[in-house]
């Protein structure tokens, strides 16, 4: 199934197609999110550890080399790649935002120079690449990085990275609010399960952004 008519909503159901898109290199950038080393972190509770096997089955096999795969053709595009992640500048996180400081999963406390904050080897970034640190689930609230983009002329984002019911949501919503054209790599990104990940890409899809695959992205004309 083309992206034009993949991960349809109610609402969308019987929408025209979209126009074809178009990803001029100088005004594109790759904003990868939170692949860190914390999130690849087995439970120690052996019934955890099975509920969340799926997900690291889909960051190891699927993920993480795709999106290697994204930022490698990003860069010989002559396409920015940028990368997000979630770590405190505080030792006691007093700086994160309250969504982190509640208790259950979203609680993170991951001070920035720990090593389970950093960004997973494989896709982190390279040379110059900019990386912006948050402590709020949008990369674009939480940073500067909406000034970076405009100071770079940068109109298109594609965005890959977890997790797509949090994180990768937000910020996409940030940015299409901030009127950027918004690509998001599907097959890029998890969340916890599936059905949620999936779930996501419907909301999401249309209205705040254009769900795709690593794929299409790759084969979109470049003006």
């Amino acid at each position: 199934m083309s992206w034009k008519t993949a991960y349809r909503s109610f609402y969308y159901e019987t929408a025209e197609e979209p126009e074809d898109i178009v990803l001029p290199p100088s005004e594109t950038a790759l904003l990868v999110i939170d692949i860190q080393n914390t999130y690849l972190e087995v439970p120690v509770d052996p019934a955890e550890a099975r509920r969340w096997a799926p997900f690291h089955e889909r960051m190891h096999e699927i993920v993480i080399p795709n999106t290697r795969s994204l930022q490698d053709w990003a860069r010989a595009s002559g396409v920015e790649v940028i990368h997000a992640r979630i770590a405190c500048l505080k030792e006691d996180g007093r700086d994160r935002s309250l969504s982190q400081k509640k208790p259950g999963f979203n609680y993170l406390l991951l001070p920035k120079d720990r090593e389970d904050s950093q960004i997973v080897a494989q896709v982190g970034p390279m040379g110059d690449e900019i990386v912006v640190t948050k402590t709020t689930d949008s990369a674009l609230t939480g940073t500067n990085l909406r000034m970076i983009l405009h100071n770079m002329g940068i109109r298109n984002v594609i965005v890959a990275g977890i997790f797509t019911d949090q994180c990768i949501s937000s910020s996409v919503r940030s940015l299409a609010d901030e009127s950027f054209n918004v690509v998001v790599v599907e097959d890029c990104c998890a969340a916890a399960t599936e059905a949620l990940h999936r779930h996501e890409l419907e909301v999401i899809n249309m209205i705040y952004c254009h769900v795709v695959s690593m794929a299409e992205v790759m084969s979109f004309e470049k003006g």
